[in-house]
């Protein structure tokens, strides 16, 4: 939960806390002789390391000698409580508190009650390696970042059970304008499907949902009607794809795929695999699950009333739109570079990478939508060639169609100007994804960089040698 707090110590408390770590130190340190001076200097040395080490720390200077400093820190299991010692440090060097803020730690057996921290306060200039050297005598993992705020993402695949944040915008339960919204058994049929997203853990099978009769009917009213618009509407890797789906996957008029069987076929096809969400998804959690290829599926089906749309992603958004371009490897690898990007960006960059959950770039909207894709292709809307910074500010419609639609000449080419333009958002880091242990590295420092080059030589040095037993 983040906590806020506006913090102006007064010169009594400064005074105790003072007090305070100086009577921790000299219990610390009660040597006389040789060995006193010997651990004075140690103790001298370390405190210059850190000061110079602080030095290159990241601080927004202020005009008025004031300083804004972002840290991270986690602490040590203590019998005296720990928080409070490391908040001392601040109250000592007058340092106002404008945001405190923890999470859960991953080193959580290592640190105390498993959280890690992050304030961003206010000092003087003068008193940034100081306070740094204090707070490290008392806390681990200290660290300064350039981002406003820091946002946490998940560092392997099984994190992503964290990342099932729901926005009610079109939820049947709330939006009067939804059309199951005065159905009381079609919300109650949602919420028995959402729970199996709700209870769900990666690694396990996807639950398979038994669906009525009134759902198969709605779904073979929409597949029927999408499906001889394919063959004149759709691009040839949809529909090499989409057919494939047909014959391995179970997908018909007459029966509604289960997410197990499709997440199996895209493993082989491109890596992706499928993971049952309740709604609406968050966009920093939906992109984030991109970066390790795994797309967050609805199991529901939109309302019998309202076949043809829906104003929220539903199991035939989900199929029909989605999947079959993530059977194309091209394609995975754009959805992929746009889930890494996201990780660690600020607000404004996942509200230009994403709108209301649905990635700009691609049509799956147009593919489960028989409306849509007509309206797409006919002469009524503007179509303009794709371009990644005018589309991340393009106004997106939620209810009617689109009166803009970007266009590029492939796939690859989509991925290459999407590549340009993700340099441009800003991180004090960067990220690479380890396919063999489905983790993501954050690249911080030269070393971890300089190994992942050592990686890729290896990989360009097999394929040239297969090129050269070709040729």
């Amino acid at each position: 939960m983040p906590l806020s707090s506006s913090s102006t110590s007064s010169t009594k408390s400064i005074r105790r806390a003072a007090s305070e770590l100086e009577r921790s130190d000299s219990t610390s340190s009660r040597f006389i002789g040789r060995r006193q001076s010997l651990i004075e200097d140690a103790r001298k040395e370390r405190e210059a390391a850190a000061a110079a080490a602080a030095s290159d720390q990241i601080v927004f200077e202020k005009d008025d000698g004031k300083a804004l400093l972002n840290l991270f820190f986690t602490l040590r299991t203590s019998k005296t409580p720990a928080l409070s010692r490391t908040l001392k440090v601040f109250e000592t060097f007058e340092a106002k508190i404008h945001h405190l803020e923890t999470r859960t730690c991953r080193k959580s057996k290592d640190s105390l009650e498993g959280l890690e921290y992050f304030v961003r306060c206010e000092l003087h200039l003068s008193d940034v390696s100081t306070l740094i050297s204090s707070l490290k005598r008392i806390a681990e993992d200290v660290k300064t970042t350039n981002e406003v705020k820091f946002h946490w993402f998940p560092k392997k695949i099984a994190d992503l059970d964290k990342c099932h944040h729901l926005v009610t915008k079109f939820d049947p339960d709330f939006d009067q304008e939804h059309p199951g919204f005065k159905d009381p058994a079609y919300k109650q049929r949602r919420k028995m499907i959402g729970d199996i997203a709700f209870s769900y853990k990666h690694g396990e099978l996807i639950p398979r949902v038994e669906y009525t009769e009134e759902e198969i009917g709605t779904w073979r009213e929409v597949y029927s009607t999408l499906r001889d618009l394919y063959a004149t509407h759709a691009c040839s890797e949809y529909l090499e794809a989409f057919y494939l789906l047909e014959r391995h996957c179970g997908y018909s008029p007459d029966s509604i795929p289960q997410l197990e069987d499709v997440s199996r076929f895209l493993k082989e096809r491109t890596g992706f695999q499928l993971r049952p969400v309740a709604g609406l998804l968050s966009a920093r959690d939906f992109l984030a699950s991109l970066a390790y290829r795994v797309f967050q599926c609805t199991q529901y089906i939109r309302h019998s009333s309202s076949p043809m749309h829906s104003p929220e992603p539903d199991c035939v958004h989900e199929l029909l739109g989605h999947v079959p371009m993530l059977a194309d490897r091209t394609f995975a690898q754009f959805s992929q570079n746009l889930g890494l990007a996201s990780l660690g960006a600020s607000d404004e960059n996942i509200e230009k990478l994403s709108t209301n959950g649905e990635v700009k770039a691609y049509g799956a909207g147009l593919l489960s939508s028989y409306g849509e894709l007509v309206h797409s292709l006919s002469d009524e809307p503007e179509t303009r060639e794709f371009d990644p910074e005018a589309a991340a500010v393009q106004p997106y419609q939620d209810q009617t169609y689109q009166p803009v639609y970007f266009i590029s000449e492939s796939f690859s080419d989509a991925k290459e100007k999407f590549r340009a333009y993700v340099t441009g958002i800003k991180r004090p880091f960067s990220v690479r994804f380890d396919p063999y242990t489905s983790s993501v590295e954050v690249l911080d420092n030269p070393l971890k960089i300089q190994a992942g080059l050592e990686g890729v030589k290896d990989e360009l040095k097999l394929l040239t040698d297969a090129l050269s037993v070709l040729s």
